[in-house]
């Protein structure tokens, strides 16, 4: 059993990890840094601290997780490794890829494991779009976008995330998943081009981008904003021999923030009218046919990070992977 410490308490900590660790009965969450919130409300047995060398100085932690904000990351990071401690980090990594560069360095000096927590790889929607590419029931494909939109016309209220820091902006926040997620299926691109913009009023950050990558005959868009009031379709997919269209958003999150246990019935099952729809063509009419979507589930990330950890086993995510998409983000905030 590996004992745990989160640095951290906001929705990751709260919500997306530590429900995750206490259903794994190959973790111990032992510890919570946490200034503000009051984690044994929810975790009755945990220890709070407050200060990060508490977590550093404890010699039975053995993984340390970051869901502090996004400018800590790789300060927290670095510190964690050298104490000799394997490490999770919450998205995005870093915020630039020398970071990136120098923590997986620092990992592999210390023979710890370091992996990030890309959960979006684990999605209802994702894993039935990756089931289905490998399928090749679209054939070749050629045009596959990703919008990731939400509506929050008004700022923040939680300041660091408005905040021009290192770190900051949309494309650091919902761009790092699903960056990820088209690295996962295609690889790194051999062109990009993409812009990082500003359009809420009186917002310091940059709050929507528009990314397109470059597989050859493969074309990717990635897209994101915070003024859309009705949601676009998530995944649109053209294919030689098909098309993929989808609407909704995996509902692991809300079934979380609602109460529920990852290890519940019913939990990341999204409701029927999400499925997507395969729209083929059969002479001169089109078909539509609706298509099951998997089960969402986040657990196979935490599940993994303990065999990589205990017996040595493949990560799924890996940090090198990961370098590529901070290389992405600032290729396109640099432009």
């Amino acid at each position: 059993m590996l004992n745990v410490a989160i640095i951290g308490f906001g929705l990751s900590g709260r919500y997306l990890q530590a429900p995750f660790f206490e259903a794994n009965e190959n973790y111990f969450l032992k510890t919570i840094l946490s200034n503000h919130q009051k984690p044994k409300q929810f975790f009755p047995l945990i220890n709070v601290v407050k200060n990060v060398e508490d977590i550093l100085n404890d010699p039975s932690i053995d993984l340390v997780s970051i869901c502090s904000p996004n400018n800590t990351h790789y300060q927290y990071a670095k510190l964690a490794l050298n104490a000799g401690k394997h490490v999770l980090v919450e998205k995005p990594f870093t915020a630039f890829s020398g970071q990136a560069m120098e923590l997986i360095s620092l990992s592999k000096s210390k023979n710890k494991v370091l992996s990030v927590f890309q959960n979006r790889r684990f999605d209802s929607d994702f894993l039935t779009v990756k089931k289905l590419i490998d399928s090749n029931k679209l054939g070749e494909i050629l045009n596959f976008e990703i919008h990731y939109n939400r509506f929050k016309p008004e700022l923040n209220l939680k300041k660091w995330k408005e905040t021009n820091e290192e770190g900051s902006g949309i494309i650091y926040d919902l761009g790092a998943h699903i960056i990820d997620q088209a690295i996962a299926l295609f690889g790194f691109p051999s062109n990009i081009w993409g812009q990082s913009f500003t359009q809420r009023k009186n917002s310091i950050i940059e709050d929507a981008f528009d990314i397109k990558m470059d597989y050859g005959k493969s074309k990717v868009t990635l897209r994101s904003s915070l003024i859309v009031p009705e949601q676009s379709a998530r995944y649109i997919i053209h294919g030689s021999e098909g098309s993929f269209i989808k609407y909704g958003l995996d509902v692991q999150e809300d079934n979380l923030k609602a109460g529920m246990k990852p290890t519940d019935i019913g939990f990341g099952i999204e409701p029927i009218e999400q499925q997507g729809t395969i729209f083929n063509q059969c002479r001169s009419e089109i078909t539509s046919q609706p298509l099951n979507t998997e089960r969402g589930n986040w657990a196979l990330l935490f599940e993994n990070l303990y065999e990589a950890i205990v017996f040595g086993r493949e990560l799924m995510i890996k940090p090198q992977d990961v370098l590529q998409q901070i290389k992405i983000i600032e290729t396109v905030i640099n432009k």
